[in-house]
């Protein structure tokens, strides 16, 4: 089956908000591609219950976990040389995460200001493994609540309407100013991950973004 360019030893990470189906199509692309699957672990997450209990109490702790989480697991993928699809990218956790709960007063001044030195020191630097393809999954706040909803994950469903207002809202311009690597936007609405045509167009659109890196930055 046909790769359109896609490197056996690509890593492509799939970002956006929760509830916008990342799970679904990590999980779509790694069969299609024959790569590995690397998924967001939350069922074990010590601190997550607690923190939607308590934001202000355990923003700092949960950001500090998923940290340490998921830089093992960027550098582990790297030391299996590649060919993985990766649910949720590092760079969320501080460009939208630790950010609102900062702004927003959840997370204290001092917190942030470790938090962000801790992440620049160990995720900013020209040593660390960037994905070659950051999918960005975006849609409409009516649609990504519907998808909340159909989860029915207890503590998500719970949460005021207003906190996924914010998140979405930074979402959009998050991405708008992101360079740590190349961007492929797609609308969950404009897909479906069970037709194979559109997968593979998806496929293709992957492809075409890698190979156009490669030209404008060639080693």
């Amino acid at each position: 089956m046909k790769n359109y360019g896609i490197p056996d030893n690509a890593l492509i990470t799939v970002a956006g908000t929760v509830g916008v189906g990342k799970s679904t199509l990590t999980t779509s692309l790694a069969r299609r591609l024959g790569f590995k699957i690397s998924l967001e672990k939350v069922d074990h997450n010590p601190y997550l219950e607690k923190f939607y209990a308590d934001f202000e109490r355990w923003s700092f702790h949960l950001q500090i976990y998923f940290l340490a989480e998921r830089f093992k697991e960027q550098k582990g993928i790297f030391a299996a040389g590649g060919g993985f699809i990766q649910d949720r990218s590092i760079y969320e956790d501080t460009g939208i995460f630790a950010k609102m709960h900062a702004d927003q007063g959840t997370m204290s001044a001092t917190d942030y200001q470790t938090y962000t030195s801790l992440f620049e020191a160990m995720v900013m630097t020209p040593y660390f493994p960037h994905p070659d393809v950051l999918i960005y999954l975006e849609g409409s706040l009516p649609a990504i609540l519907s998808r909340i909803q159909e989860r029915g994950r207890e503590m998500e469903v719970r949460t005021e309407r207003s906190y996924w207002e914010h998140m979405h809202a930074r979402y959009a311009a998050w991405i708008d100013g992101f360079t740590a690597c190349p961007v492929l936007r797609l609308n969950i609405e404009e897909y479906d991950v069970n037709d194979p045509a559109s997968l593979d167009d998806i496929v293709r659109r992957i492809g075409d973004t890698i190979q156009r890196t490669k030209l404008a930055y060639p080693v």
